[in-house]
């Protein structure tokens, strides 16, 4: 299952032509000195933004916040695996993701 998230996981980032995949144990995407999306080990995506984005996201797409490693991640949403289906979609929501790190002090 995990492989198989991966490889949607790689799909997605292949998708965006700003940033790439890092981490070969936790996949992950960072810019600015800001991670702002990983795969963690249950093979969930999350993707980072700003606090009231986040609390509108989890509304509008009927998630949580995202957890790895049993820790709650600060920013972070759970993509749900039925909007996987369309990762232009998700793509979107990763690129606005990016787009907010960028406006963060760098690191």
């Amino acid at each position: 299952m995990w492989e198989e998230k991966l490889k949607i996981y790689d799909a997605l980032i292949a998708k965006c032509d700003r940033f790439e995949r890092k981490g070969k144990t936790m996949p992950y995407t960072s810019a600015n000195g800001y991670m702002f999306s990983l795969l963690n080990k249950a093979g969930e995506i999350g993707i980072r933004f700003s606090k009231d984005v986040q609390q509108r996201y989890m509304t509008e797409l009927d998630t949580t916040l995202y957890k790895s490693y049993g820790a709650v991640m600060k920013g972070y949403i759970l993509i749900p695996d039925g909007l996987l289906e369309d990762l232009d979609k998700v793509a979107a929501y990763l690129d606005e993701s990016y787009e907010y790190v960028m406006t963060l002090p760098p690191k």
